[in-house]
């Protein structure tokens, strides 16, 4: 079994993925890359089949990330699972101040708390209901709860039983881990990916994630847990 397995779910990522995946190439700690390709209609698929030395699963139809990152668990060879998302191109050699935390047991799962964005994006709505929920689920305060970067141990992962569906993956992938008393922590990285700016396309994807995100939380409240 590999040390290591890195899951990177994407869809139409062509434009980056390329560049995601060469920079974990060169973390020493990995030793296994999946690629999730989500029904792209770009060329996504075949940039990382030709391109990148990944596994490459390819599902033919958008299932949304929280599906795309169980498709790729279920390939996983690795006793330690990290999560990565695929826009972030060189700065994903960041990913080993992840590593480093849950490699040497200290903690469970690790989460990337990146910078402050360079450009105004939303009112932060989402970031707030996220902040809010998790110190309501969990009484822990989160400076990037809506993180996509996170290594988690083989643990925990057979504890999930799975990853939520759409892009409350994250905020529920935090509460189960918490009050399944696994040790967490938030690690400062430089990493950067794509911004979504204040126009039509960034208002639409933000309400896609609000939603989703609420829906976790209502979930979580009606199960008592």
């Amino acid at each position: 079994m590999s040390e290591v397995t890195v899951l990177v779910p994407a869809y139409n990522e062509a434009d980056k993925i390329k560049f995601t995946i060469r920079a974990l190439d060169q973390v020493p700690k990995i030793d296994e890359i999946i690629a999730i390709n989500d029904g792209s209609t770009d060329n996504t698929a075949e940039i990382v089949s030709n391109k990148t030395p990944a596994k490459l699963i390819d599902l033919e139809t958008n299932q949304g990330k929280g599906a795309a990152l169980n498709k790729g668990l279920e390939a996983a060879q690795g006793k330690i699972i990290s999560l990565v998302d695929a826009d972030l191109e060189e700065t994903a050699v960041e990913l080993e101040k992840l590593l480093e935390p849950v490699v040497h047991q200290q903690v469970d799962m690790s989460i990337a708390d990146f910078p402050s964005p360079e450009k105004k994006g939303g009112f932060g709505l989402v970031t707030n209901l996220a902040q809010l929920g998790l110190k309501f689920f969990t009484g822990e305060e989160f400076g990037s709860p809506l993180s996509g970067q996170r290594v988690l141990t083989r643990e925990v992962i057979d504890y999930l039983n799975g990853f939520k569906s759409g892009f409350g993956v994250e905020v529920g992938l935090t509460i189960e881990v918490i009050n399944g008393g696994f040790e967490v922590a938030e690690i400062p990285v430089e990493m950067s990916h794509r911004e979504t700016g204040r126009d039509w396309k960034g208002f639409r994807h933000r309400g896609r994630q609000f939603k989703d995100v609420l829906k976790v939380l209502l979930d979580q409240l009606r199960s008592g847990r």
